[in-house]
């Protein structure tokens, strides 16, 4: 079977002081382009992947064996990827994929919660995963005792779309880098306020209404809030080696960002006014000395999609070559 994932863009993260019970409280949006997979069942495991994809793939499938009893036998090929550690969660979207494929491949009906948690996802938050299973513009309720729960998914509007700009700088924190960080409390609580009223009174009704203007500000609001939270960790509001990149997306863009740890920043405009802006921010990017990729982000109302699955005439293929 081949499974094609989003891509994950987040937008913010709204309360790790934990003050009410719940820490984080994520906020995201699927994109197109995201991994494609090829998974059979084979004699042993084969995996036809590179860097990290492969130690990903493997921890994958060494957790559905723990969990579910599904053994070792599949031949994984990433056909395409997201580049790790640059914002877009390349290692949940890809784990997920792995676990799906196998649990569909053995007929095991799991909801994605549960899958998740045997994959070791949503510890700190659970965007990457509902923009797995659902797509759209989604929000969870923060992390307390398990996997923190989807409470709104929305459609985002076709006609809107990111212009993404990739520096090439260092990668952000990976999961092992970020724990000594994720695993204590920290913030300000007042800023975890404002970014609620933000996101409640600001964001959803902008969305709902299709106001571009008004959830590209409140979007850039909260960016910049989010970063109060973690100025202590990355030097700032955000990285300063993206700094002036922010600074032009602002004055350019709706709304502006950075997703996750970055590099990634992102700037909230409509679909057709990308060509023209992504000549415009070649040239700043040239004038500047900045050397960085320029991608076009298009929402993705839907989740993971399987192609081929055919359970149980693969099934029948696996005790063949046994």
């Amino acid at each position: 079977m081949i499974i094609r994932t989003p891509k994950r863009l987040h937008l913010g993260l709204i309360d790790p002081t934990g003050s009410l019970g719940r820490r984080f409280g994520s906020i995201g949006v699927a994109l197109e382009n995201g991994y494609e997979l090829k998974v059979l069942p084979g004699e042993r495991l084969e995996i036809r992947a590179k860097g990290e994809d492969r130690e990903t793939i493997e921890r994958a499938v060494e957790r559905m064996n723990f969990a579910f009893g599904t053994g070792r036998g599949y031949i994984v090929e990433v056909r395409k990827s997201i580049p790790r550690h640059i914002g877009l969660g390349s290692t949940t979207q890809l784990s997920l994929a792995v676990g799906t494929a196998i649990a569909r491949l053995n007929r095991i009906n799991v909801p994605i919660e549960k899958l998740a948690e045997v994959l070791g996802r949503g510890k700190n938050s659970g965007a990457g995963i509902y923009a797995f299973s659902n797509g759209g513009f989604v929000v969870d309720g923060g992390v307390k005792d398990r996997l923190p729960p989807l409470i709104l998914r929305e459609n985002f509007p076709d006609e809107w779309a990111f212009l993404l700009v990739i520096p090439e700088v260092k990668p952000g924190l990976d999961e092992e880098e970020e724990k000594p960080i994720m695993g204590k409390t920290f913030g300000d609580v007042n800023v975890a306020m404002e970014i609620s009223y933000r996101v409640l009174l600001g964001l959803l009704p902008a969305l709902k209404e299709r106001n571009i203007k008004a959830f590209g500000e409140h979007l850039s609001a909260v960016q910049r809030l989010v970063g109060r939270h973690f100025s202590g960790f990355q030097g700032g509001e955000f990285r300063e080696d993206v700094r002036l990149i922010l600074d032009w997306l602002s004055e350019n863009t709706y709304g502006a960002g950075q997703s996750s740890w970055g590099p990634t920043v992102y700037g909230l405009i409509l679909n057709s006014e990308f060509q023209k802006l992504s000549i415009e921010i070649n040239d700043y990017l040239k004038e500047h000395g900045l050397k960085a990729r320029v991608e076009l982000g298009l929402p993705r109302n839907r989740g993971a999609e399987i192609v081929g699955e055919n359970a149980f005439l693969e099934r029948l293929i696996k005790e063949a070559t046994k």
